[in-house]
Formats: structure tokens, C-alpha cells, sequence
């Protein structure tokens, strides 16, 4: 399998980058989150209240079980605590090449201010739980990375173009 897959904390940019990435390349597009949400007729935030977070790690593990078995090729974002999971870091190096979109805390904080629908974000200072979360998720995400982007302050256009040369892919149509 060649996916192209994108990493990364909450707020990075791996569904907005994603769709335009999928778009430029011709590939279809895959969220995890959003698979989980139209497999379990639930929404992410009702899944962890109802069920908690081991259980909806267990969806996110069940979700990339099955796309580590789907041939076509796809431009895939993942949940940001996905490639925290050690069961899930072999699936994600073996399906394809693995993007970590990463960003400054400031701009996580711009972000992600407001936002509601994030369970692990909820009921703390959001500075604080950012950094605390992004500590935790880091030595993961550089474990299964094959590239790193950094998109603060960059237009989408600006990021597909840095992966495309990073990943040497010839033929994509500028969006």
C-alpha cells in the first residue's frame, strides 16, 4: 500500500490538508474521526462520554485494521492520539508514507480556542493541557513519521507543495 498519511496534534491542520492534498493528487479522502463517527452513528464527543476513551481507542485500532487491508491508494488523517497507540504504529508504517503536520503551541492554542468538540481538551486550562498532551504524544509521532511539515503561517498551497517535494511526486495539479 502507498497511502499518504497525515499525523499529527489536534489542530495542525490534518483534515483541512488532508482535503486539499486529496484534491491536488487526484486521491480519495479518509478521516479517521469520521469514520468512527458514520460506522458508530455516534458523534467522538458522545463516544468518549458514554464509553470513555479505551473504547474509542479500540474504534480507532478496529478503523485502521480495516484501511491497512484497503489497496486503494488514499490520502488518510488520523485522530492526534492514534499513533500514540503502540498496536497502531506497525499499520501506519506499513500502509504508506507518514506525514506529522506539526505546529506551534501558540497556534494550536488560536486554533483549537473556542472549540468544543474535542474530548480531550475538555475541563482544562488549554495552554496547559496541550502542552501536557503534546509531551505525551511526541516521541510517538517522531517514532512513526517519515517527514515532518511545520504549518504555521503557511497557506495550504505552500504545505501540499512542501509535501509533494519532500515525498518526490511528480504530475499533481496545483489547487
Amino acid at each position: 500500500m502507498n497511502h499518504i498519511i497525515l499525523i499529527g496534534f489536534m489542530g495542525s491542520g490534518k483534515t483541512s490538508v488532508g482535503h486539499h492534498l486529496s484534491e491536488a493528487l487526484s486521491l480519495p479522502f479518509l478521516d479517521t474521526d469520521e469514520e468512527i463517527e458514520k460506522n458508530s452513528q455516534m458523534k467522538i464527543t458522545d463516544i468518549f462520554s458514554q464509553y470513555g476513551e479505551r473504547y474509542f481507542r479500540n474504534l480507532e485500532t478496529e478503523t485502521l485494521e480495516k484501511l491497512s487491508e484497503d489497496q486503494d491508494r488514499k490520502v488518510i488523517s488520523v485522530g492526534g492520539g492514534l499513533p500514540v497507540e503502540k498496536v497502531n504504529q506497525p499499520y501506519l508504517k506499513e500502509m504508506g508514507s507518514v506525514i506529522f503536520l506539526e505546529a506551534k503551541e501558540d497556534t494550536l492554542v488560536t486554533r483549537l480556542q473556542g472549540d468544543t468538540t474535542r474530548p480531550m481538551l475538555k475541563g482544562a486550562d488549554l495552554r496547559e493541557r496541550i502542552r501536557t498532551l503534546m509531551a505525551q504524544r511526541q516521541e510517538a509521532y517522531d517514532k512513526v513519521a517519515d517527514f515532518h511539515i511545520q504549518t504555521d503561517e503557511k497557506t495550504f498551497e505552500e504545505i501540499i507543495e512542501e509535501i509533494v517535494r519532500k515525498m518526490h511526486i511528480g504530475g499533481y495539479h496545483e489547487i
